[in-house]
């Protein structure tokens, strides 16, 4: 992706600000279950629908484009709320009945909606593919009819804010592109850093990789650089409740920074069955709304199931009845802020190519409800969206991204894979996927395969690393997709697997290296490890290693230990002495090491960072602190210390009774709970602590603040045994749906603490078995 992957298009930041006027809300009253038949719109033939003992609906069409319907349905029937306030507000409408401010955020959101021809976008999507993604957006339609007919089956969320949900568009799917900020902070520190004479403290945040010398770009001021030209991408969460943010702006930061994925595949000839097995377990927020929700879709020439993400047509993760597939963050930087020169006389101008270009101006009435329309002015610069525009300063700044491209929605590429009958197929769906992705492949014929796909830019000139001048010597020239992009089929170790790590072939051409913020590698070298060593790997084995908590960097940090430790560092070294280095839940010793790991760093950036530089160098890579650390013993004497004193404090007395799982709790509330109402209406799901952190295979990173809560990680797993297809197993943490009424509103959160993969029934025969519910869908 970017130098921190992009969020996906239908994630959103929640946050503080005014308040939005709730109606009265009544007791909760219990939500009718669907009824077993009912008609809809936009079905050619009947559509039977089974939800599994799970929740996971498995959909039985006539044809494919009325499978994709029953997705779009059964999403709006368990997330509508989620889906629908995502799509609002990337198309701009939320201040039209939330209220005035709400405004900016809707502004913000149109100037990243695309300016080419919504028609020709829509005429390079292959005939198929379209139909059927306009069949998913019809079942979306199809389910919104049905709670304007009854209100009663109204998500609660929409009497307490006294709202309706919105008719969705297929256009609408290439129209919202998302302003994601991307990696564009990155760069405005890097030369914030320069400005001050400390650009080498930027590796201390985060190393290049590969190995890269930064150099300010020829042309750019660093000194004049600052956060103010990030302009709109500055905005905070929506203003949803009173008080603090519904989202803490470094918890995003977080999930940014963090956001990876494990997947693996395994060859027939390295497996117990003979067959090959694909592990993957994607990795992102983990607090607000499940970011997937599994389906399986059946009709003839298709037959999928897996984790899609609620709002977007078709699977992500899965498989089909021919292949299994799974996909982790590769690195590509798909953005640049360009630094445009204004004309003093005339700043609707700016300079490019030797002379004076004029901004493109649009006009928009934004709708705000029971007030006039807000009127505002969005500018487009030839790179791009332009963020800021200060003609006091003389100065504006525009961003170049890839997802402003044509082709760049990638509304249209699930679908493509999930049509898909072979590697050879897949070849032409990766044309329509401009995110960075390693794709993880593997069929019932024994192959496996790995392929990069996403769009990349072709720059004049530069490397994206920093800010650089509009003038048009950095302009993008256009961009390559996959085929530019490395791969590898059948590799002859008989395994593949990809945890963001810097898996660029040796000698990659330095003039394609498509960025330069591939992970510290630990996850991917405990997988390595522990793949190289089994020569028959089970799905038992793939789970057992999705749910592995040992610790390359708490290793590392073990050597460091001091061999006569002060007299307040003994106790903290004696106990982790005797450390096997997993941070399990149950783990005392887990706890302290994270407590004395924070204490650490904290100490190495007070005693390496200047005062003048403290606002932008905040963290330390775990590899540069550990190799900080080797050269000062007295350091880590004192954060042993220290740490001990914490870990009496925030865990009693008696280390026997000290766990990792009682500091890092999972705690998963709705996004709008700020809003007393919601608050109310939604409890919270919670009870249970997690093993692991940011650096383990079992990825469970921390939340942002001074807590200790799980803020991020795998809460989708799979592990899919090609071939013998109901063998596979998964977890969608907490449960299928986000009503509370619903058994299937945190069903998966015990089993996910317990690492208790559950079926994935998958042939006639299985799901029969599992079915608890059949609804038909039919045409009217």
């Amino acid at each position: 992706m970017l130098a921190r992957p992009t969020i996906d298009r239908r994630s959103f930041l929640l946050g503080s600000a005014a308040g939005v006027a709730l109606l009265p809300v009544a007791c909760r009253a219990q939500v009718a279950p669907a009824p077993r038949s009912t008609a809809v719109d936009g079905l050619s033939a009947p559509v039977e629908i089974l939800d599994d003992r799970w929740g996971v609906p498995h959909i039985r069409a006539a044809t494919k484009a009325d499978a994709f319907f029953g997705q779009g349905y059964v999403v709006a029937r368990d997330r509508l709320f989620q889906i629908d306030l995502a799509h609002r507000r990337e198309l701009g409408r939320m201040a039209e009945v939330y209220g005035a401010a709400f405004a900016e955020h809707d502004a913000a959101a149109r100037l990243f909606h695309y300016r080419g021809d919504l028609d020709a976008e829509l005429r390079a999507v292959p005939a198929e593919v379209l139909a059927c993604v306009r069949g998913y957006v019809a079942g979306i339609n199809a389910r919104v009819a049905e709670v304007e007919r009854d209100p009663a089956l109204l998500p609660l969320e929409y009497r307490i804010l006294g709202v309706m949900p919105m008719r969705w568009d297929v256009r609408e799917l290439v129209l919202a592109r998302g302003g994601a900020i991307g990696n564009a902070d990155d760069e405005i520190r890097r030369a914030r850093l320069a400005a001050l004479d400390l650009l080498e403290l930027d590796a201390v945040v985060a190393p290049l990789r590969p190995a890269w010398t930064l150099r300010v770009p020829d042309g750019l001021d660093p000194a004049r650089v600052s956060e103010a030209d990030l302009g709109v991408l500055q905005l905070g969460g929506l203003p949803f409740g009173p008080g603090t943010p519904t989202r803490d702006p470094d918890e995003a930061r977080l999930d940014r920074g963090n956001a990876g994925s494990n997947a693996w595949t395994v060859a027939g000839s390295r497996t117990a069955t003979g067959r090959p097995i694909l592990a993957n377990d994607p990795h992102l927020g983990i607090g607000g709304f499940g970011p997937r929700h599994v389906a399986h879709l059946t009709a003839p020439g298709l037959d999928v199931i897996g984790g899609g993400a609620p709002g977007l047509p078709g699977i992500m993760q899965g498989h089909t009845d021919r292949f299994a597939f799974g996909r982790t963050n590769f690195h590509i930087d798909q953005q640049d802020l360009f630094v445009l020169e204004l004309d003093s006389a005339d700043p609707e101008r700016y300079r490019h190519a030797g002379g004076w270009k004029r901004f493109e101006r649009v006009e928009v009435d934004v709708p705000v409800k029971d007030a006039a329309p807000r009127r505002v002015v969005l500018r487009y610069a030839i790179q791009g969206p332009v963020l800021s525009h200060d003609p006091a300063r003389g100065r504006a700044t525009a961003l170049a991204s890839i997802g402003m491209q044509p082709g760049g929605a990638g509304s249209f590429a699930m679908v493509a894979i999930n049509l898909a009958r072979d590697w050879t197929s897949l070849k032409e769906a990766f044309r329509l996927h401009p995110s960075p992705t390693n794709f993880h492949y593997a069929d019932v014929d024994g192959n496996h395969g790995w392929q990069v796909i996403g769009f990349m830019p072709r720059r004049r000139r530069g490397d994206g690393l920093m800010p650089v001048p509009g003038d048009g010597r950095y302009d993008w020239t256009g961009f390559s997709d996959f085929r530019a992009l490395p791969s590898e089929y059948n590799p002859a170790k008989g395994w593949f697997a990809s945890a963001n790590q810097n898996n660029l072939p040796p000698n990659w051409p330095r003039d394609r290296i498509p960025a330069f913020s591939f992970r510290d590698p630990y996850r991917y070298d405990r997988i390595a490890d522990i793949l190289s060593k089994q020569a028959k790997h089970s799905v038992a084995d793939s789970v057992a290693l999705q749910h592995d908590t040992l610790s390359t960097p708490a290793r590392q940090f073990l050597a460091l230990l001091p061999k006569r430790p002060g007299e307040d560092a003994a106790a903290a070294t004696r106990m982790l002495a005797g450390w096997d280095a997993r941070l399990d839940k149950g783990s005392g010793a887990a706890a302290l090491f994270e407590i004395v790991w924070r204490d650490l760093t904290q100490r190495m950036l007070a005693a390496i960072v200047p005062e003048r530089a403290r606002g932008l160098v905040d963290e330390i890579a775990p590899s540069v602190l550990l190799d900080r650390a080797r050269s000062r013993p007295e350091m880590v004497d004192a954060a042993l210390a220290s740490g001990w004193q914490q870990a009496l404090r925030l865990m009693g007395p008696d280390p026997a009774q000290w766990r990792w799982g009682a500091l890092h709790q999972v705690r998963i509330a709705h996004p709008l709970s700020r809003i007393p109402a919601i608050a109310a209406a939604f409890p919270a799901i919670e009870g249970d602590g997690s093993g692991g952190d940011g650096f383990t295979v079992m990825a469970r990173w921390l939340g942002g603040g001074p807590g200790w809560r799980t803020g991020g990680g795998a809460s989708y797993l799979q592990v899919i045994d090609v071939g013998d297809w109901d063998r596979s197993v998964m977890l969608n943490l907490p449960g299928q749906s986000n009503d509370p009424a619903s058994r299937h509103y945190r069903d998966q959160y015990g089993p996910w603490i317990a690492g208790a993969m559950q079926p994935m029934p998958f042939s006639r025969a299985a799901v029969d078995a599992a079915a608890a519910s059949r609804t038909t869908l039919s045409p009217p």
